[in-house]
């Protein structure tokens, strides 16, 4: 019987808050689990993997996780300054988004992150083609300050590394023992339904073919299994054929208003490991060089 779930600290569209059972209950066990794309970590705080390997294209993401790892007291205390009437208006979330796209200072981006994913538009990520941040002000009453979930998260983080990387680059750092789970931008449902501007980045059809590539190369030639969450379309049912797949109806769309959100189907496809692949063979330690002294004259 699963505890109690854990909460992201961030607002996240298609967020795994709702699906972790569902995940849980696909994963296998292993030594470390590796998200090439860990958006706000629900899976992360609702799995008890060994070590993590939690890896996003999004520096700004990446880099306020590690800040909430290594100085947790300090970002919680800066970043609750930022939760005010005062500053829970149009006019200065404007400001402070202009401040966080004008910065260079990676501290500073890293609360205001958080202040603009509370502040924003239903827990939007989304940038220019030019890199800045330009989710609109999200206009509610009294956003909420997650104090208790960002000391969860830091407190978890310690058994983490955060990377910033290429999908490509994170299956390459995956071992035999290793879990991969992929949560990559969802393919469209329509032409007109594409959203590729998460971090300035784009994630078309050609990725998507590349991540069912590595994932397969990973379960049959590595030994390595790979779960993948995705719409549930066609185009994914072909790029998945060699997975077993399960379906899944979950309440999503982006709106405020959560009445009119309508399920849509999705899927996890899990490439299983081939059997028949030897054992690994142990990794061969650098012996250190023997340590010398010179006699002086």
């Amino acid at each position: 019987m699963m505890q109690k779930k854990n909460r992201a600290f961030l607002k996240w569209a298609g967020g795994k808050y709702s699906l972790v059972e569902n995940i849980n209950a696909k994963l296998p066990t292993g030594n470390r689990l590796i998200e090439p794309f860990v958006g706000a970590g629900s899976v992360f705080l609702n799995t008890d993997f060994k070590r993590y390997l939690l890896n996003d294209i999004n520096p700004d993401l990446i880099n306020l996780y590690n800040f909430l790892k290594s100085q947790p007291d300090a970002v919680i205390h800066d970043a609750s300054r930022f939760f005010t009437d005062a500053h829970n208006n149009e006019e200065t979330y404007y400001a402070l988004r202009k401040e966080f796209n004008d910065t260079s200072d990676e501290y500073y981006r890293a609360i205001l992150f958080l202040y603009l994913n509370r502040h924003g538009y239903n827990g939007l990520c989304r940038y220019s083609l030019a890199g800045n941040f330009n989710v609109p002000f999200g206009r509610y009453k009294k956003p909420y300050f997650p104090e208790e979930e960002m000391l969860y998260f830091s407190e978890r983080s310690q058994k983490a590394v955060f990377t910033c990387l290429p999908f490509e680059k994170v299956f390459s750092r995956a071992r035999r023992g290793n879990v991969i789970y992929c949560d990559p931008p969802y393919a469209p449902l329509s032409k007109t339904a594409a959203f590729t501007s998460y971090a300035a980045k784009s994630f078309g059809l050609e990725s998507q073919h590349q991540l069912a590539t590595l994932s397969i190369r990973a379960s049959y030639k590595r030994g390595i299994p790979v779960l993948i969450s995705n719409h549930d379309l066609p185009l994914t049912r072909n790029l998945y054929a060699n997975a077993d797949i399960s379906e899944l109806s979950v309440k999503r769309s982006i709106s405020q208003n959560g009445a009119t959100r309508k399920p849509a189907s999705e899927l996890l496809a899990f490439f299983a490991p081939n059997p028949d692949l030897p054992p690994p063979k142990p990794r061969k330690r650098k012996r250190k060089p023997a340590f010398r002294t010179t006699n002086s004259k």
